[in-house]
This record gives C-alpha cells, sequence and structure tokens, in this order.
C-alpha cells in the first residue's frame, strides 16, 4: 500500500456484532482505513471476501458454520493477495502454529485488542507477519518446551551455510521468495531450491516451523514481528 494514494480497505469476521462495531471503531480511526464489510459466519466471510476483495481479513477462529482454519484456507483461495489477520482467545503455541500453517499473516489475542489491533493490521497489509508481546511469549515458551523434547532424543544438530542462514532469516521475516530473490540477486527458483534443502536439512516441514527455529536460534529476534 502506498500512503496517500491508496485506501486500506478491511473485511471483519467475528461472530460477535459488539465486537464488529468496537473493530470497525478502532480501524475507521485511521485515515484511509475503512471497513467494507462484516461477517458473522466462516461461510460469510468466505462469499464477502470473494465478492469485494478486501486487502486485509480480521478473523475471529472461532467463527461457526465453518471451521475457521478452514476459513482460511478457502479465502486463500478466493483471493491469494488478501491477508489474514487472526483474533482470537485461544493462547496456544499449538494454535498459532495450525493458524500460520493455514495462510494466516497475523495473530492476535482479543485481551490485546485494544492495544495491538491497529499495529497488526498495518503490518499484516505490509507484507509482514504479526505476533504481539504475549503470543510471541507463547510461542517462545513452546519452543523451549520442543528444544527439551530435542535433547531427550539426542537430536543432532546441523548447521545452516551462511546463504541458508540469510534466507532463513528472510522467510522469517514474511517475505516472498520473488522479494528475497531481489534481496539476495539470485532467482525465485534458487529461493526455492534453498528452501527445499533447509526444510530437509533440518527436518522442518512448514514455514512456521522455518519461523520456530529462526526465532529459537536467534536468527530474528520476536520484536521483528
Amino acid at each position: 500500500m502506498t500512503r496517500g494514494t491508496k485506501k486500506l480497505r478491511i473485511l471483519v469476521a467475528d461472530d460477535h456484532e459488539l465486537v464488529r462495531r468496537g473493530i470497525r471503531g478502532l480501524l475507521h480511526a485511521q485515515r484511509g482505513w475503512r471497513v467494507i464489510g462484516q461477517a458473522a459466519t466462516g461461510r460469510e466471510a468466505v462469499d464477502k471476501a470473494k465478492k469485494l476483495h478486501p486487502d486485509v481479513a480480521i478473523l475471529d477462529i472461532g467463527v461457526p458454520l465453518l471451521d475457521g482454519l478452514e476459513t482460511i484456507r478457502q479465502i486463500q483461495v478466493a483471493a491469494p493477495n488478501m491477508r489474514i489477520l487472526v483474533l482470537t482467545m485461544h493462547e496456544s503455541d499449538q494454535m498459532v502454529r495450525r493458524v500460520l500453517e493455514a495462510g494466516a499473516r497475523g495473530y492476535v489475542l482479543k485481551s490485546d485488542l485494544a492495544g495491538q489491533l491497529v499495529k497488526a493490521v498495518k503490518g499484516v497489509s505490509q507484507g509482514k507477519l504479526f505476533l504481539t508481546p504475549k503470543v510471541c511469549e507463547i510461542v517462545l515458551e513452546g519452543l523451549l518446551e520442543s528444544g527439551k523434547k530435542s535433547r531427550r532424543t539426542g537430536s543432532l544438530q546441523v548447521r545452516p551455510t551462511p546463504r541458508e542462514l540469510e534466507v532463513i532469516r528472510l522467510l522469517a521475516e514474511g517475505n516472498g521468495n520473488k522479494e528475497i530473490a531481489a534481496a539476495l540477486g539470485i532467482t525465485a527458483r534458487t529461493v526455492e531450491t534453498h528452501r527445499a534443502k533447509i526444510m530437509l536439512r533440518l527436518g522442518l516441514h512448514s514455514l512456521t516451523e522455518i519461523i520456530h527455529y529462526a526465532i529459537r536460534n536467534q536468527i530474528v529476534s520476536t520484536q521483528d514481528f
């Protein structure tokens, strides 16, 4: 989004009308931001994403009539250029992982709504991943527990090459293959090859696990999200 030339169009999906009103009020206070559609169910959210093509969708993972994760997946198909920000009460490392794996770009707890929503929308609208400080703590606790399990099983530490570290860092910061290719002066196909090798060598199975690896090994800081 180029400042001053394009308005930010937002879809809000939550089954509580008062929550939707509160979110709408917060967002309309930002110059150039407009809530162009509201939905009370997952199915309605997918339908409005197809019709309205907003820039950002704010989605309560607990919306009825369609599983929240499936709602994310279907919205991704309906409007692939749209960024999805999840708003939820679930304080679970496992849920954060599942949401990001489904295609969401941000995770905000409802308890952080007033203080973090505007920052989150700005972040995801710019293509960045956004996790609130509290969510970062939840993720880090999960990583620490995962690390303890790995040490108990005696898993060997494999060190990425310097170029792989660059790719991991850029992936974790929310960059796509084309953006990484431009930053490193290589082709998008080469980036995809690096990504495949990284996942194979490190035993990682998704972008979420790459992000967790980057945080755990201090390749990126949680303050970058």
